[in-house]
């Protein structure tokens, strides 16, 4: 298992690409009726793996800076809007861009602040901030209730091999709150799910870096598991994984 978050996710790009979750339309309509987005802003995406959290931003028309260290994401992403001209793929960590000083208007970071050095970063995103310039730091995250979303949280704890460690949600609120401090934040939620056939499930589950590969000799009863699970819940030969897009936002 690879453990620096640059390569983590270098053997899982084909299932992340296929299968983890994408941002409800509702997000960027939010951040054009209410944040000030506008179709000429310039946007930052730090940490912007395959271009998932890139896409409603490109589709909207904005230049985007797609700020990624792994070369097999970032090459997956530069594949996908290889005809976008308002695409624009840097290799670079969050602590040190390469972007000029003054040079966006927002910052987004999908389902990728947990692997930042954040006392490093901060002082970067407030040198590439404009004036007025804002954060938005976004995650799909799982709903927990009762039935499949919480065995299938059980499913993650007894095969992942660091789940518990790198989870994003050990980055709380308070520690978001200390980032932006002394500024505010704002917090929106919006719904979002997935349904899946146990093909799209086992590669949805194959996709995260803290659960075991094809390669590796766990994978093949994680696998009789997940079946079984799967069997457990699905209906019409699918079974729905639900999150909550959550979106903390604020100046810096």
């Amino acid at each position: 298992m690879k453990t620096d978050p640059k390569e983590r996710f270098s053997d899982r790009v084909g299932n992340y690409v296929k299968y983890r979750p994408h941002y409800p339309d509702a997000l960027i309509n939010f951040m054009k009726e209410g944040c000030g987005l506008k179709q000429s802003s310039i946007i930052a995406d730090i940490g912007s793996g395959t271009g998932i959290s890139s896409e409603l931003f490109v589709n909207n028309g904005n230049t985007v800076y797609a700020i990624e260290p792994n070369i097999e994401m970032r090459t997956a992403a530069e594949k996908l809007f290889a005809s976008e001209k308002n695409f624009i793929s840097i290799n670079a960590p969050a602590e040190n861009t390469g972007l000029g000083e003054k040079s966006v208007d927002f910052i987004i970071a999908g389902q990728a602040f947990h692997w930042f050095d954040l006392k490093k970063c901060r002082p970067e995103f407030q040198r590439i901030l404009r004036d007025n310039g804002q954060l938005f730091i976004i995650w799909n995250s799982r709903i927990y209730r009762e039935g499949f979303m919480n065995d299938y949280d059980e499913f993650l704890l007894k095969f992942g091999t660091d789940y518990e460690k790198v989870n994003h949600e050990n980055v709380n609120e308070d520690v978001i709150k200390n980032f932006f401090n002394p500024e505010e934040i704002s917090v929106k939620s919006f719904y979002n799910f997935q349904d899946f056939d146990y093909e799209g499930l086992k590669g949805r589950v194959l996709s995260s870096s803290y659960m075991p590969n094809e390669n590796d000799p766990v994978c093949a009863e994680m696998l009789k598991a997940l079946e079984k699970l799967f069997d457990k819940y699905q209906s019409d030969g699918k079974v729905k994984m639900e999150y909550d897009t959550i979106v903390y936002y604020g100046r810096l």
